[in-house]
């Protein structure tokens, strides 16, 4: 169960990259455009970082990924972020809300399930 879980935060977290950089590639005026290639890159490395690394820091990595991602489309998508102000009516945004919010899902599914084996093994 383990392995299929990271294996679907990873989706997950290379879903929201590929996104990303969708967006990187569309180009946007200010600041937004280096953040969108940042985002892409981080959800590469911490994709692999899930796969590979068997702790609880990618697991807390995926879930801070998609809290602060999904929060800062919540402000750009209701009062505005960084200058940029959009609505929730493209493929990019859907997919977006649904890969991000399978990281949270998923980064505290992982966490979770590490600590119950960590309580488990204790009480032997």
């Amino acid at each position: 169960m383990g392995l299929v879980l990271r294996i679907v935060v990873a989706v997950a977290l290379l879903g929201s990259a590929a996104i990303h950089f969708f967006l990187f590639r569309q180009g946007y005026p200010g600041i937004v455009t280096p953040l969108f290639l940042l985002n892409a890159i981080g959800g590469l490395v911490l994709a692999i970082a899930v796969l590979a690394w068997r702790h609880w820091l990618p697991a807390l990595g995926a879930l801070g990924f998609g809290v602060l991602t999904l929060g800062s489309y919540t402000l750009a998508a209701t009062v505005g972020f960084l200058g940029q102000h959009d609505q929730f009516n493209s493929q990019p945004e859907y997919w977006g809300v649904i890969t991000e919010a399978v990281c949270i899902i998923g980064g505290i599914a992982l966490l979770a399930m590490r600590n119950r084996a960590a309580v488990g093994s204790a009480a032997r």
